[in-house]
């Protein structure tokens, strides 16, 4: 028979697992050990399922995702790999549940394109994969992706006071971590530390597309945003970034050294280490206001 675990700290993560939404855990019955004893207990597991996203009818790619927000996941992947170019450009997105296998129920997603809008033909005829550990694999360089997106020259800024505040925003809109420990999250914070959207996934990739998909649905200016993520910076995740004019990224970790040089070419602040009243300004620092240094 299961049993509830009697700690306060297991207690806060049951009870974190009950808020929690379907789509981003699953139950599971486990042997929990505590030295050389077990006791059978349940536990909650970040969910995780495939979504092939089909445009025009052509098997585009496959994204490893937590089910959810799967059109915000769909439109930011679109965008930012240079499919489209605004919410107008796709006509309609819908799930396709006539499938002959049962698992695959709900994990393909349909897209339409506007009409007059361009289809990629060599980009759609092999499709592509993308696991939740990885993003443009292998094919992505600072000089292809700054050619899909225009220097940044805002004049946007933020104060460091405010940035201090975002990382603990974030944690509290984190639910499906809370459960879980195992999803990402992304944030899109205003200038003043307002939360925008939060979106979380067990790809933190995903996750950045997620929040960029509900971004280019609504009519906020990217350029008065500010990124922020719950891991490290990669490259992908800046060009992300940079390609959804959003002038400011951050990270609760390390950047890596190419997401730090592609920020720099692309005008990018970016970030790192952001934790309690410390953090790293990687590159284009004039956008933290009143910032010095020694």
């Amino acid at each position: 028979m299961s049993e509830r675990p009697t700690s306060s700290d297991e207690r806060a993560r049951f009870e974190a697992a009950a808020r929690a939404r379907e789509d981003s855990a699953i139950a599971w019955s486990i042997s929990a050990y505590r030295g050389d004893d077990a006791i059978e207990a349940s536990d909650v597991v970040a969910h995780e399922e495939p979504l092939e996203i089909q445009v025009q009818g052509a098997s585009l790619a496959v994204l490893m995702r937590t089910p959810g927000h799967d059109e915000d996941l769909a439109l930011g992947f679109l965008l930012t790999e240079g499919i489209v170019h605004r919410k107008g450009d796709v006509l309609s997105m819908r799930h396709c549940t006539s499938v002959k296998d049962p698992e695959a129920e709900e994990n393909i997603l349909r897209v339409v394109l506007s009409e007059g809008v361009e289809v990629p033909l060599d980009r759609l005829r092999g499709g592509a994969f993308a696991s939740s550990s990885c993003g443009l694999c292998g094919k992505a360089t600072i000089e292809s992706t700054l050619v899909r997106c225009a220097h940044l020259d805002d004049d946007t800024t933020i104060s460091a006071a405010t940035l201090y505040t975002l990382s603990d925003r974030l944690k509290s809109s984190q639910r499906g971590f809370a459960a879980t420990g195992g999803l990402h999250a992304a944030g899109v914070f205003s200038k003043d530390g307002s939360l925008v959207v939060a979106r979380e996934d067990v790809g933190r990739h995903n996750a950045v597309d997620k929040v960029i998909g509900a971004l280019t649905s609504s009519d906020l200016d990217p350029t008065e945003l500010v990124l922020l993520v719950s891991g490290r910076i990669s490259f992908e995740i800046a060009q992300k970034a940079a390609v959804a004019r959003l002038p400011v990224v951050a990270g609760i970790s390390a950047p890596t050294s190419l997401a730090v040089r592609f920020a720099e070419s692309a005008g990018l602040t970016l970030v790192g280490f952001l934790r309690g009243e410390t953090m790293n300004v990687y590159t284009h620092a004039r956008r933290i206001a009143a910032a010095s240094s020694r």
